[in-house]
């Protein structure tokens, strides 16, 4: 997960990956179009994020296809953010029951 963070944190990465989330399956020269990054960066960047396994690639033919993978985005959900989200939605069920047992009263 280290390598996933580590990947997160970099803004240029970021857009890169908010651009395979618009269209997946996009080649290195569709990715630079709009980025203020030469090809050598933006694969620099791509490598970094393939390692991270939030981008898999695919060849077709001569074309390097890049995808987007959200599994590792959505483990950092369930183990991060879902908990903190159960815990604050379990304290509002409980503040109900205890307005409404009150209100009942």
């Amino acid at each position: 997960m280290d390598e996933v963070f580590k990947a997160l944190a970099d803004p240029s990465r970021r857009d890169i990956l908010d651009r395979l989330r618009d269209r997946s399956g996009r080649t290195l020269g569709d990715l630079c179009e709009g980025l203020a990054m030469s090809r050598q960066a933006a694969s620099k960047h791509l490598t970094t994020l393939e390692r991270a396994n939030l981008v898999v690639t695919r060849w077709r033919g001569r074309q390097k296809l890049h995808y987007l993978n959200p599994v590792p985005i959505q483990q950092i959900s369930d183990r991060w953010i879902g908990r903190f989200a159960r815990m604050r939605t379990e304290a509002l069920v409980e503040l109900k029951q205890a307005l409404e047992e009150e209100q009942n009263d």
